[in-house]
């Protein structure tokens, strides 16, 4: 049996520290080693405790979350799980952080939540085993150059609908994909799971980063070429639907494999939309949501592309596909845009 998970808890107030360390400790396979209410004392602690695991508040007196979690990033890389308000601010520092290399986040709970931080321990026990290799500073993303919008200039998208489905570490490898992405790139629609009101944020954040037009996805959206349409987080599905005219479908219905939305639902609606013309990509993330309905794309005729076990910050959606056989070709992430683009382009003048 392995060790507990040892995690240090950074958060300027005690009460929030006090809810966390009760919370993980809760569970016989984590440990709180220790706590610390700011980046001064968090920096003796980790030295001295040498952490798994480390949750470290976003907004802290002295040097703020951000600020410290970069300095952990470039000189002691090591998993760390942001806590953030669940407001707009709280939401664009948590996708900032996301990009910096936290290996995920998590919302304070409201007043009277009957679940405070109810999957921060599976988030703490996924960060203490993975084997990530931490993607810092000379990784970040940046904003596509006009030499890079240049280069694409002459792409020309054929019929096929792109579905991506992520999880935890999806921000810096959506991020990676889709800088990749001409201006015209195919009509791309994702599932990335993620607290509802962080998705606006991100959205945002990408279509500030890529050279497409990101947005979030509204129910009856047109899909159109050169537009990428994210999932809302939390409240309900994405699909794609009306197979005259596809669009986008937001759906109240319980979450699947505990999420909502969820990537099967969306891969699904796609299989039975677009069949072979689509392409299935999963990524990064825990569990096994996307892959049943990765396969049933795969079945349906689509090309299906998984990440690699090597550039994942945790290699689950995307094995427990591999393992099922919805994955046709696995690689590494770097190498992911580049060939969604080739499967996707037209052929030649009037053909897919």
């Amino acid at each position: 049996m392995s060790a507990p998970a040892r995690v240090l808890v950074v958060d300027d107030s005690a009460t929030m520290r006090g809810l966390i360390t009760a919370v993980l400790n809760a569970d016989p396979d984590v440990t709180v080693v220790g706590q610390a209410a700011d980046a001064i004392e968090a920096r003796q602690a980790i030295k001295q405790l040498d952490p798994d695991v480390v949750t470290l508040d976003i907004e802290m007196p002295n040097m703020n979350g951000l600020e410290f979690l970069d300095k952990i990033m470039r000189l002691r890389p090591m998993p760390v799980i942001m806590v953030s308000t669940l407001t707009h601010k709280g939401a664009e520092a948590s996708i900032a952080a996301l990009e910096i290399g936290a290996f995920d986040c998590v919302g304070k709970p409201h007043p009277g939540d009957p679940n405070p931080f109810g999957d921060l321990i599976d988030k703490v026990k996924a960060a203490a085993r993975s084997q990530r290799k931490l993607l810092i500073t000379g990784n970040k993303a940046a904003a596509p150059t006009a030499a890079n919008a240049n280069a694409v200039s002459d792409y020309r998208a054929g019929r096929k609908i792109i579905a991506i489905g992520a999880s935890t570490g999806g921000v810096e490898a959506l991020i990676t994909v889709l800088q990749k992405f001409p201006a015209n790139c195919p009509p791309t629609v994702i599932t990335q799971h993620m607290p509802h009101t962080f998705t606006r944020s991100f959205a945002e954040r990408l279509n500030r980063l890529c050279a497409p037009t990101v947005q979030e996805a509204t129910d009856g959206a047109r899909l159109e070429v050169g537009k990428i349409y994210l999932a809302p987080g939390g409240e309900r599905h994405l699909q794609v639907a009306n197979a005259a005219a596809p669009c986008c479908r937001l759906v109240d219905r319980d979450p699947v494999n505990g999420h909502r939305p969820s990537v099967d639902v969306l891969f699904d609606s796609v299989a039975e939309l677009a069949g072979r013309n689509a392409i299935g990509v999963i990524l990064t993330g825990m569990g096994r949501d996307g892959a049943s309905g990765l396969l049933k794309m795969r079945h349906a005729g689509a090309r299906t592309f998984g990440q690699n076990e090597k550039t994942c910050v945790v290699y689950g959606m995307p094995r427990v596909a591999y393992e099922l056989g919805a994955v046709e070709t696995q690689l590494p992430l770097g190498s992911i845009g580049e060939e969604i683009l080739k499967t996707a382009a037209a052929r030649k003048e009037g053909s897919e």
